[in-house]
């Protein structure tokens, strides 16, 4: 089976060579639901989805369907199969939010085989929007979530072989090809490069928006965070605002890449609320983008952010501080595609 990091590596190349927003114009989708993930491993998303979207279901419902798939796919970035912290630790976030504000959280979450599940219960049950670590995991069981194994899948183990012969503390999974990470200013500290000289990005939250059919928005963040980050580190995928932000009367926006800088200019919300005073999401993404790398633009060279962004009328963006972002576009007018998003820096 094609890995996702070769996915990632040549995807590009494959890529249909036109623009979905050259597709759409400034005019909505004909008609909904449609349904937006992050990246073309977004097809196992999407394809999770869009059963759901496409019997009138929920769009909530829909987004969950997202996350499981993409949790359930033997992933190098998401799920317990996933790369472990620099300790040898899988450890998990996700969130969820529905078209009421709803919203559910989890961080630093172990042995739970599907995060985003356990979001959407703390989402229902609780009065609460996130639970951390042992109590995430202890909130799991006793809502019917099965321990899982601690033991690293197989290409977890021998990427943290690979890692602990240098230990380095740079959020790197994967070197092929003579691929080499660039060298950032801080070093080996947290803000280290996440990205490789070909582009290829070496972690990928999985990021899922939809609008149903009854025109409701929902969103879902899921991720295994950074690869061999310090323990007990979490990015901005399960904070509601940063990672996602879903308002029913405006839009849905989720991101991946370098959460840290997403969580300094609460980048989902952000998008939002740029929509809000008019600009359509494939400007809204453009604008939050752009206000990440002005804060330093040599900085900015060194990392990757993307956003994806539906508006109420249907209408997608799409915009990253890197080239090679791909994103995953399902509806009844477009069959699933996977296309590549304008960037920052070319």
């Amino acid at each position: 089976m094609t890995s996702r990091r070769h996915f990632l590596r040549w995807g590009a190349f494959a890529l249909p060579q036109f623009k979905l927003n050259d597709l759409l114009k400034t005019k909505p989708l004909a008609s909904k639901p449609v349904v937006v993930s992050t990246w073309d491993s977004g097809k196992t998303a999407n394809n999770g989805a869009w059963p759901v979207l496409q019997k009138g279901g929920r769009a909530l419902d829909a987004v969950e369907q997202a996350g499981i798939a993409s949790e359930n796919e033997l992933s190098c970035c998401v799920g317990i199969g996933a790369n472990p912290d620099r300790d040898g630790h899988v450890t998990l976030d996700a969130c969820i939010m529905d078209e009421k504000f709803n919203c559910g959280s989890v961080v630093f979450l172990e042995r739970i085989k599907h995060p985003v599940s356990v979001a959407r219960k703390v989402m229902e049950v609780t009065p609460h929007v996130m639970l951390a670590g042992k109590g995430a995991q202890q909130f799991a069981l006793a809502n019917g979530f099965a321990l899982e194994s601690d033991q690293l899948s197989a290409d977890a183990k021998k990427e943290y072989q690979k890692w602990l012969k240098k230990s380095e503390y740079k959020p790197v999974i994967n070197i092929e090809n003579g691929a080499k990470p660039r060298p950032s200013k801080e070093g080996n500290g947290p803000s280290a490069p996440s990205f490789f000289d070909d582009g290829t990005p070496n972690h990928d939250t999985m990021g899922t928006i939809a609008l149903d059919a009854s025109g409701n928005l929902s969103g879902m963040c899921t991720t295994s965070g950074m690869a061999f980050k310090m323990h007990g580190r979490v990015g901005d995928s399960p904070i509601i605002g940063a990672g996602l932000y879903v308002d029913n009367e405006i839009g849905a926006v989720t991101c991946t890449g370098q959460g840290e800088e997403v969580i300094r200019m609460c980048g989902a919300h952000l998008v939002v609320e740029l929509m809000r005073q008019g600009k359509g999401p494939q400007e809204a993404c453009r604008e939050a983008v752009e206000r990440i790398v002005k804060r330093d633009v040599e900085r900015a060279k060194t990392f990757q952010v993307a956003f994806i962004a539906l508006n109420k009328a249907g209408e997608i963006g799409a915009y990253s501080v890197q080239k090679n972002f791909t994103y995953t576009v399902t509806s009844n007018d477009i069959p699933t595609k996977v296309l590549a998003a304008k960037s920052y820096f070319n």
